[in-house]
């Protein structure tokens, strides 16, 4: 598995509210999730690159 580039990781926020990302694991593999507790989208993680895409993003649980 690739892992993300840490300057990159550094600028990474949400696309849907602008809010820091966490870091953490899902049951698929690496996840970022919003910070935000009106937002707080699950972003997967492919190969090491991340898939901040609204549509694609799973809504907490």
């Amino acid at each position: 598995m690739a892992t993300m580039e840490p300057w990159l990781r550094e600028i990474l926020r949400c696309p849907n509210c602008r809010t820091e990302l966490r870091d953490e694991d899902g049951a698929d593999g690496p996840e970022l999730v919003c910070t935000s507790d009106s937002c707080g989208l699950i972003y997967r993680i492919d190969d090491g690159v991340p898939v901040l895409l609204v549509d694609e993003a799973r809504k907490p649980a």
